[in-house]
């Protein structure tokens, strides 16, 4: 009897190997569906934090919870088999302690099965990465705009702008690095500085609003099909525009429904005691 072959994932030395090579393709998942039609296609699926503004009207991610994120983070398990799964660490799951980060990290991966975590955060959370992949967690980094720091920043603000914000951004990229992550995301920087900080860290850097010379790209998917209008970027490229498509369809279904045209006939199931009821003789 033959056995059913199994995907082999993308895993994380495969993922750190890439450095300077071959483009990694990152986008967010959030859930099953969306994960089973991107994964052929991506390298990495982030369970990002973000899904706390796209899927539920957040004005931050600040209000996201470690629930919210196994949740999602095991629909998209579920979806995928191919692509490394990465799941964020949400605000405050991590910050306290080496210890607490271990804990609430550690209940992510068995509880969702992903391949790694990601949290944010510099030089000021090296010691917290190097705890994490010291005990088999492995981390994937964030520097630049951090979104979970959106009230130090006042708003999101592209950072990196002047001589010491980059001397900081680039001296937390490689403490990031140097504490065993196995990649980072460096997001809302200027771009000499998303370049700058590729070149100098020896593993991956995943850009988003940072340069087209980092060692990959991730996108939120709903900005990148047009499924979340609230604003756009400007490192947005979008690709498809699915919302207005969306409005149409529930647009026709609702004239159908009213003017009783749907269900018809071809909706419907046929056949039992109603449709064989015979003239009494």
């Amino acid at each position: 009897m033959s056995t059913p072959t199994q995907t082999k994932r993308i895993s994380v030395p495969e993922i750190r190997a890439r450095k300077g090579a071959e483009p990694i393709t990152v986008l967010t998942a959030y859930t099953m569906p969306m994960a089973r039609l991107l994964d052929p296609h991506m390298d990495i699926l982030l369970v990002g934090d973000s899904l706390g503004m796209v899927l539920y009207g957040m004005d931050t991610t600040l209000g996201v919870t470690l629930d919210m994120m196994i949740a999602h983070g095991t629909a998209v398990m579920r979806g995928s088999e191919r692509a490394c799964v990465v799941v964020d660490m949400p605000f405050a799951s991590y910050q306290e302690s080496p210890e607490q980060a271990y804990r609430n990290s550690a209940r992510v991966m068995a509880e969702t099965g992903c391949g790694a975590v990601k949290l944010e955060g510099g030089v000021e959370m090296a010691a917290t990465i190097e705890f994490l992949t010291r005990r088999s967690v492995p981390v994937m980094g964030h520097v630049g705009l951090m979104p979970q720091s959106v009230n130090s920043y006042g708003g999101f603000k592209v950072q990196g702008r002047d001589d010491q914000a980059a001397r900081r951004i680039v001296d937390d990229a490689r403490a990031v690095a140097d504490a065993g992550a196995f990649a980072m995301v460096v997001e809302g920087v200027i771009e000499p500085l998303g370049r700058e900080i590729t070149n100098a860290v020896d593993v991956p850097t995943i850009g988003i609003g940072a340069s087209p010379a980092c060692d990959g790209q991730v996108l939120v998917t709903e900005d990148l099909v047009g499924l979340f209008s609230e604003f756009t970027p400007k490192f947005v490229r979008q690709y498809a525009d699915l919302g207005p498509k969306i409005a149409e369809a529930a647009a026709s279904y609702a004239e159908d429904v009213r003017a009783r045209r749907f269900p018809g006939p071809a909706e419907c199931f046929g056949g039992g005691p109603l449709d064989s009821k015979k003239k009494a003789v």
